[in-house]
């Protein structure tokens, strides 16, 4: 018996009729004669329902599909994939055919046959929804496509109650959506409508699109999928919320055999192959793949890649704000390749690791920077911390999210204290005032050692960047004075020398060769112009920075920004055209072969000999005082390389216990103590099949300087004689007295005299104003005799003396 419907299921009942006449009347089935027995009952209200049609806005717009982008290594290997929605979109042609006939066979069989609307469909679900109260779908594949479309662009939009409403279950919703779909026929082929589904489709557990989601439940491509991997899929698409195959297998699995059912019902496979398919278990078919992306948390170089995301956010060429480069990043389906070499990054996390493991006790973490000459491009860097959050400020050291090696803007720090790795900035300024290679620096008194400070005044200071408080200055050793040759003062790095050198060039001068540098705080301000911080390094720079600092040494004066892209695609095949690099002309390349040639006797003779690697490299040794922190920061001709070991955390004095780190004990950690030696084991290794390059030979200017007399100032007093040579363009200090005629306190001898380099620090001796006598000693009696073996007497060769007189010599 006919279920008739009662009265209070009328007026739906006139609403699904209106809505049916008004879609039949619109695709011309309605002089069919399909429903006529029924255009009576609906009268006028079917009418109104038909001019409602008429009036829908059929504009169809849709733009791109956001989809994953792809951050790739120097080798092409992708690290990671930043997305809003993990989506990658591919052609219909990448997809399985049996992919294709699975999701039609299950969500529209009749697509390629029915136009726009399956009117088989409609009729059915309209006829059941009038005999009971529940609401059965009817739509094609190609109205689903719009509901998804219309869905994914109010979304897009952050409209949260439009994306509500393209799901709404109502009729007029439905009328908008087959009006649409009738547009959208018009517009697209039906293959073009399939191959929009298969990428827009959600199948559940955060995988949008047919190929993230092979990719993601399977580890294939959507072009491998096999029948049984096809109907699970296309099972998932009706309820992804409660049907994914990572999280509700046993649903899953009930989809994906319904889904063979109807394939075998369509005939697209046999009974036989449906069974066959049926066999495997959905647990065990999984291989979840793990996307790279979303964040960089999984990223396989997840502190690269916080840089690289935040650097690509300050691209103009990406959006005008850094909302829509953050879009362009995470929709957009960018192929971004970075300059970073995963096998380098690899191999010297091994070696940091080795001397110092990540969560050492002590408390002492490590990184490395490595910097490409001339260009700027970043091609290495690590640190021996795990990634990841941690609350315990102990534990840091070994889990943080925190960069080590960049500055704060693209995730890291402020940056450590960089020791005497800072001297480059005052042996520069040295060089380009005039002092030679073989020339001497100030070393103002013999005996400063770590006991015996030497006290610089504020009245010693020609300019602004002084110091209102007396400066002490230590050395690690004890020192000779009054002066000491640059290349011994380099070599060594002695405190003391450097900073007489910078007061006598002026701090400011110095303080500018920090910024021609590009050598900024981790926050980019301008190091505040104290002299420790210029000369012996109490300012803070990130590791980063300064393997950039060095590499426009090792780049003969040309610096280049940092950058870690090498360039970027977008998802239709075109290359971005990325902004030039703003390298600049910083140092004269001749001056710079000086400071090679001094910083290479470092390696060679001075505090860094742990970081030779068997060809030309120079660099500089680093301990911030109190031993918290300490460097090496060093250069080929082809690399720079910066290496930190120091407290990261909480800084404390590596000495004593907490001088016990990776199981070796030192007294003392220093520069040169495991900094040192880890570069020259990174450099060695990563420079391997390199050709063996020179650096450039100074001029002889350079090395020996602009050569110009000594003024004769002997019997001046020590202010006129100061006066004289600063007026020459040498610089005095006093060192000791010398015994002279000249009036005692006056000039009684120079060093160097004649001629010497413009410059030059010439140390004054005063006289004492008097020379003793010579002391004249005579021999003691009876003392000559006759050396031994200096007289010799042949035989039978003696001689008669005159008289017949024999004599003999005493041994």
């Amino acid at each position: 018996m006919a279920v008739r419907p009662d009265r209070a299921s009328m007026p739906h009942l006139m609403s699904l009729l209106a809505a049916f006449v008004a879609v039949s009347v619109a695709m011309g089935v309605l002089a069919a004669g399909l429903l006529m027995p029924a255009v009576g009952a609906a009268g006028s209200l079917s009418n109104k329902s038909i001019n409602a049609f008429d009036n829908i806005d059929k504009t169809w717009t849709t733009t791109a599909l956001a989809q994953q982008s792809k951050v790739l290594d120097a080798d092409n290997k992708v690290i990671a994939t930043p997305y809003d929605q993990n989506r990658i979109i591919v052609k219909l042609s990448k997809v399985a055919p049996i992919m294709q006939q699975a999701q039609v066979a299950i969500e529209d069989s009749r697509f390629f046959d029915h136009g726009a609307l399956d009117i088989r469909g409609t009729a059915r679900a309209f006829f059941n929804n009038a005999a009971g109260n529940s609401t059965q779908g009817g739509s094609s594949l190609t109205q689903q496509f719009v509901k998804m479309t219309l869905q994914y662009e109010a979304l897009k939009k952050g409209d949260e109650q439009a994306a509500l409403d393209a799901i709404d279950v109502n009729y007029g919703r439905k009328l908008r959506e087959m009006a649409l779909a009738m547009q959208v026929e018009k517009e697209m082929t039906k293959r073009q409508i399939l191959q929009g589904y298969l990428n827009l489709a959600y199948y559940g557990d955060q995988a949008y699109g047919i190929e993230a989601a092979a990719l993601h439940y399977f580890d294939v491509h959507a072009s491998q999928l096999n029948l049984t991997q096809s109907a699970t899929l296309a099972g998932v698409v009706q309820s992804p919320s409660n049907s994914d195959p990572h999280n509700y297998p046993e649903a899953a699995q009930k989809r994906r055999d319904v889904v063979l059912d109807r394939m075998a019902q369509l005939g697209i496979i046999s009974a036989a192959e449906s069974a066959a398919a049926k066999k495997p278990s959905i647990k065990s078919l999984l291989r979840i793949r793990d996307s790279e992306g979303g964040t960089c948390d999984r990223s396989s170089q997840p502190y690269f890649c916080n840089y690289v995301i935040a650097y690509l956010k300050t691209l103009k060429v990406l959006g005008k704000n850094e909302d829509e480069r953050t879009l362009a990043i995470n929709r957009g389906g960018l192929t971004i390749k970075t300059t970073i070499k995963s096998d380098w990054q690899q191999q010297i996390l091994v070696d940091l690791r080795s001397r110092v493991p990540a969560g050492d006790p002590s408390g002492i973490g490590a990184a490395a920077a490595v910097v490409e000459p001339g260009t700027g491009k970043v091609l290495a860097m690590v640190q021996t911390s795990e990634y990841g959050l941690t609350k315990d400020k102990k534990s840091s050291v070994a889990k943080t999210t925190q960069s080590w090696v960049v500055p704060i803007a693209y995730g890291g720090t402020l940056g450590f204290p960089i020791g005497s790795t800072a001297k480059v900035f005052t042996l520069l300024t040295a060089l380009e005032s005039g002092i030679p290679v073989n020339g001497t620096v100030p070393a103002p008194a013999a005996g400063i050692g770590l006991r015996n400070a030497h006290a610089f005044p504020p009245t010693v200071y020609k300019d602004g960047c002084g110091s209102p408080d007396t400066w002490y200055v230590s050395n690690d050793f004890q020192t000779k004075g009054p002066t000491e040759t640059f290349r011994y003062a380099t070599a060594q790095s002695i405190n003391s020398a450097f900073a007489a050198t910078m007061i006598s060039l002026g701090g400011c001068k110095v303080r500018d060769m920090w910024n021609r540098l590009g050598a900024v705080d981790g926050n980019g301000k301008e190091v505040y112009p104290t002299p420790s911080n210029l000369t012996l390094g109490s300012a803070s720079v990130a590791p980063l920075t300064l393997a950039n600092v060095y590499a426009t040494l090792a780049a003969d004066g040309k610096w280049c920004p940092t950058t870690p892209i090498e360039s970027i695609k977008t998802a239709d095949g075109k290359f971005l055209k990325l902004p030039a690099p703003k390298c600049k002309q910083v140092l004269q390349p001749d001056i710079v072969a000086g400071a090679d040639e001094l910083l290479k006797g470092v390696i060679a003779t001075g505090t860094g000999t742990a970081a030779a690697i068997g060809r030309p490299a120079a660099g500089k040794t680093g301990t911030h005082e109190g031993h918290q922190q300490s460097w090496f920061v060093g250069y080929t001709p082809q690399l720079a390389t910066a290496v930190y070991v120091g407290t990261p955390i909480t800084a404390h004095e590596m000495d004593g216990a907490g001088a016990c780190v990776g199981g070796r004990c030192y007294g003392h950690i220093f520069g040169g103590t495991i900094a040192a030696p880890l570069w020259g084991q990174i450099m060695g290794q990563i420079t391997q099949g390199m050709p063996y390059q020179n650096f450039p030979a100074p001029s002889y200017k350079i090395l020996n300087g602009d050569l110009v007399s000594v003024p004769y100032v002997v019997g001046r007093s020590v202010g006129d004689a100061t006066a004289i040579l600063q007026a020459a363009g040498f610089s005095a200090v006093v060192g000791g007295t010398v015994q002279s005629t000249v009036p005692a306190g006056l000039v009684g001898a120079t060093a160097p005299t004649g001629s010497a380099a413009r410059g030059t620090t010439i140390t004054l001796l005063t006289s004492t104003g008097y020379v003793p006598p010579p002391v004249t000693q005579k021999p003691p009696p009876n003392t000559a005799t006759t050396p031994a073996n200096t007289a010799t007497k042949p035989a039978n060769t003696a001689t008669k003396p005159p008289g017949n007189t024999l004599t003999s010599q005493k041994p």
